[in-house]
């Protein structure tokens, strides 16, 4: 700790019989700023000379009156070599040191006694493996050091500094001038020959030197009025030293608070010009550090007089508006506002819910409104009086309206359609309504989640949709305690507040995306006491901590699959699939409800786009073959942005110019801009026309607004097959059906994908040939179940090859390779079993298949076809490859029969339990 010499730095047993006093003109150059600084006068600088020895002087002469018993500065030669490890002392100053080393603090002692209390302090070096900053680390260093090691790692230049006292391990040390160490004398204790430095000379009249010491003098009044203890500080250093150039500097330097790298660099430096820079630099440092602290004491001193003032202020009004009766108090006032919301429905709360709240309103009571609890209770308070207790919405249960609005939103789906009017024919029967489970599993695009609208529309009952794909944390579903800090109960609970009835549509989208189990518990779980109907009549959030009646509410949950939903949760539901549609389906959806929406929103008028069947059929077929709608969507909003954009650009080349003597206002100018896009006459062929007004140059406006005669112009847009490209590029799909007459040892099948249905080609092909190289080489990127169904055809072809024809030794001596095309997508499932078969036979046979045949089944060992999915998606996938003989298991013809009759018409479809009869419609084999 670096501290300024103070009187009291020096005992009475200190101050020796020769006291000095150097005359100091108090109104000299040097003296009179600091004056200025510290508001001290020459009374107070006479009596503090007085009061005090100057010892920092002892290196002037002594006059012939004075007797020293102390040796002279000039006579210290040989001192003991002191480390400081944390900062250098500055002469001026003093600095209490702890000395631990036995010998070294007996040294000390020893000088003292001997009239000689003088020692060298010099820094301690940085280790490049010790961090300066950990104090206690540098002392167990130096505690270590000695001799030569010790003194390779000092400073060369240190202080000259007085004993002042010795207290146990503690001396103070005051600093006097500058020294450097010349050569060791002895190690233990470390013992030095030194030099007593000389600041150079310097003209004390130079301008710039002046300039400096006057800087240095202005930047401390500006620290000296925010800081006193700076103050105090030069009011001392004044009565121990003059105040002269280079005392400034070092005056400065000590006060700082900079590094003892930076006071290391002050204190070597012996240019008195370049030392008073130095100290400006650290000076300057000092009143921008103080400027940021004033501010933020500033900041936080007008924060918390402004909170007070406020609370202080608050409680003033309310003690006035009580005494006025004007306002109770808080607490009453929102107990009279929680009392109002139970009071209009006291009658339809739970006998125990209403207890809580009344017990909760108790306590509110009893508790001060600056305490956590009370933020608390209020808030629970708020939520149960908030929620819609045995408020229900009227339900209209009138069929042929629901079944008016179910066809205006959609398109088809005429089974999901039918379960809704079933539901609604129940509660009209009943009276009532009950809560149900609903799952609308399909592929993306299909409309789940505008079904779920278009019900509680039907049903005239509020609607509210959360997706909980992703979800974790149980907390969403089940709410928080109330410990917690920012606590909120589940989605449910704020469904009921949100909606304000207790039979809402709940849509809860993506639940076949839940999250797994984690810390935060098992979300899959959790959903079961929301969804079972048996449980949801006593649902308990978290939160509220009280049971409330989900019965009530209808859930309609959608997913894209039905395999990822926890078995216990799919339990639960009723699932209705949705396959996705089929192109006449997608036809129309886009005529009557994908084009309107698409050209309403882009601001295009009927008038101005004509979009062609044969447009939409080749959208549909070659850019968006998945099962559902919304990529035909977006393709066909793209095809009016480009249009739109075409609008814009020619109506803006269009607007005429306006000569500079006619005014028209903003409404007459806009209407000049859109006229092209508003004129109802044009062409059969969209071509440009021109009115028979504006082609004669007539107008109804009056002459004063006609100075301008503008063409107007309109063009109407015809989207068809021909240019379709142009507005969304070249085709994404290319034709299905690769071969026109299958070749031998191919077969086509039918598979299912998440985008719906497509065709699947089978090859095999013959590779070689030799006595027991029989063998089967598979590729195309096809999972474990399709490998095992490729082992299992080709066990099964073989034989049937042995009954067929027992002479044909092609399995036997032959390697074959079947692949699959499309070997970059990954294909899995058992469905291509009947498939590889017939591909395996066409080569042994050396005969094609039916070139319009299509075929999807699993075959077992002993030769059985088993049912597959997918049948919807897979009829469509072989109406769009033009294929009229489809064969499926017998097992799937429930499902075919339940197909509209637009997706069966015109196909030609084989049902069979056995491969002998595909063999029979394949190859037309007669045994």
């Amino acid at each position: 700790m670096l501290k300024l010499l103070t009187p009291t730095a020096y005992g009475s047993h200190h101050v020796t019989s020769a006291i000095r006093f150097r005359s100091t003109p108090v109104n000299s150059l040097f003296f009179k700023p600091l004056t200025l600084l510290t508001g001290w006068n020459r009374t107070s600088y006479e009596l503090g000379r007085r009061s005090f020895s100057s010892e920092l002087d002892s290196d002037t002469k002594p006059s012939a009156t004075t007797v020293s018993t102390k040796p002279h500065l000039d006579d210290c030669l040989t001192v003991i070599a002191l480390p400081l490890p944390h900062k250098p002392l500055i002469p001026g100053f003093y600095m209490p040191i702890y000395v631990k080393d036995p010998k070294v603090l007996a040294a000390l002692q020893e000088s003292r006694r001997q009239q000689a209390p003088y020692a060298g302090a010099f820094l301690f070096k940085d280790d490049a493996s010790t961090d300066s900053s950990y104090g206690s680390e540098t002392d167990n260093i130096l505690e270590k050091l000695k001799g030569k090691e010790l003194l390779n790692r000092i400073h060369e230049v240190g202080t000259l500094a007085q004993i002042s006292s010795i207290q146990g391990e503690q001396v103070i040390l005051i600093g006097h001038r500058r020294l450097r160490i010349t050569e060791m004398v002895s190690e233990d204790p470390l013992t030095v020959k030194v030099d007593h430095l000389k600041d150079k000379p310097y003209d004390k009249d130079d301008d710039v030197i002046k300039a400096t010491y006057f800087q240095v003098m202005s930047t401390l009044r500006d620290v000296l009025k925010t800081t006193s203890l700076w103050r105090d500080q030069v009011r001392t250093y004044t009565q121990a030293c003059e105040f002269n150039y280079p005392k400034l500097a070092d005056f400065g330097a000590g006060i700082s608070g900079a590094n003892k790298h930076q006071n290391q660099g002050v204190l070597e430096e012996l240019d008195v010009h370049k030392r008073l820079e130095l100290t400006l630099e650290l000076v300057k440092k000092e009143v921008e550090i103080n400027k940021i602290q004033e501010s933020i004491a500033k900041a936080v001193e007008e924060k918390f007089s402004g909170d007070r003032r406020r609370i202080i202020l608050k409680e003033q009004i309310n003690a006035i508006k009580k005494e006025l009766g004007v306002e109770t108090d808080n607490k009453s006032a929102l107990s009279e506002k929680f009392r109002g919301r139970i009071d209009l429905i006291k009658d339809k709360i739970p006998e125990h819910v209403l207890k809580v709240i009344e017990e909760e309103l108790k306590k509110l009571q009893l508790l001060e409104t600056s305490s956590s609890e009370y933020d608390v209770t209020y808030n629970y308070l708020d939520w149960l009086t908030v929620l819609p207790w045995g408020n229900f919405s009227d339900e209209n249960f009138d069929v042929l309206r629901a079944e008016k609005i179910l066809d205006e939103d959609h398109y088809g789906l005429s089974d999901v359609k039918e379960r809704i009017l079933e539901f609604i024919a129940v509660g009209r029967l009943r009276g009532t309504s009950q809560g149900k489970i609903i799952c609308l599993s399909g592929p993306p695009g299909v409309g789940k989640t505008s079904i779920g609208r278009s019900i509680a529309r039907a049903l005239d009952r509020k609607f509210f949709r959360f997706s909980v794909g992703g979800l974790s944390d149980v907390a969403e579903i089940k709410g928080h305690r109330r410990t917690y800090i920012g606590a909120m109960p589940g989605k449910m609970v704020q469904c009921l507040k949100n909606v304000g009835t207790e039979n809402p549509l709940v849509l809860i989208d993506e639940i076949d995306k839940l999250g797994v189990r984690c810390h935060d518990g098992d979300p899959a779980s959790a959903m079961l006491e929301l969804l079972d109907p048996e449980q949801n009549a006593n649902f308990l959030d978290h939160y509220l901590n009280v049971t409330i009646d989900l019965s009530k509410v209808l859930f309609v949950c959608t997913a894209n699959v039905t395999d990822t939903i926890p078995s216990p949760l799919l339990d639960r539901m009723e699932v209705i699939t949705l396959s996705g549609y089929i192109t006449d389906e997608k036809m129309h959806i886009a005529r009557d409800y994908l084009v309107n929406t698409a050209r309403r929103d882009c601001g295009i008028k009927p008038e101005q786009v004509d979009v062609s069947d044969a447009a939409l059929l080749s959208l549909i077929e070659n850019y968006c073959r998945e099962a559902g709608v919304r990529n035909l969507q977006k393709q066909i909003e793209k095809v009016f942005r480009k249009i739109a954009l075409k609008l814009v650009r020619e109506g803006s080349a269009q607007v005429p110019a306006i000569s500079d003597d006619v005014t028209t206002d903003t409404e007459d100018t806009k209407s000049l801009a859109k006229t092209d896009l508003e004129s109802p006459e044009t062409s059969a062929e969209g071509s440009t026309v021109l009115t028979d007004e504006l082609a004669t140059g007539d107008s109804k406006k009056p002459e004063t607004e006609q100075s301008v005669e503008v063409a107007e112009t309109v063009e109407k847009f015809m989207i068809d097959e021909s240019n379709l490209s142009d507005y969304v590029g070249k085709p994404v799909f290319q034709a299905e059906k690769i071969y026109e007459q299958t070749p031998v040892g191919v077969v086509m099948g039918l598979a299912w994908t998440s985008m719906g249905g497509s065709t699947l080609y089978i090859e095999t092909t013959f590779v070689e040939e030799g006595e027991g190289k029989g063998g089967l080489h598979i590729t195309g990127r096809l999972g474990d179940v399709m490998k095992e169904s490729a082992e299992i055809a080709h066990t099964v072809a073989r034989r049937i090859m042995l009954e067929k024809e027992p002479e044909n030794k092609l399995f036997a001596n032959s390697k074959l390779h079947l692949h699959v095309p499309a070997g970059a997508t990954p294909k899995d499932g058992p469905s291509a079993g009947c498939t590889m078969i017939t591909s395996l036979l066409s080569l042994a046979l050396k005969k094609p298949v039916r070139k319009d045949l299509a075929m999807t089944g699993e075959v077992t060992l002993t030769g059985r076809i088993l049912a597959i999915g997918g049948v919807k998606e897979k009829t469509i996938a072989a109406r769009r490859s033009e294929v009229k003989v489809i064969i499926f298991p017998e097992a799937n013809r429930r499902d075919f029969d339940e197909l509209a009759e637009n997706v069966k018409e015109g196909l030609e479809v084989h049902f069979v339990d056995d491969y002998e009869q595909i063999f029979e419609l394949a190859f037309g084999y007669d045994h």
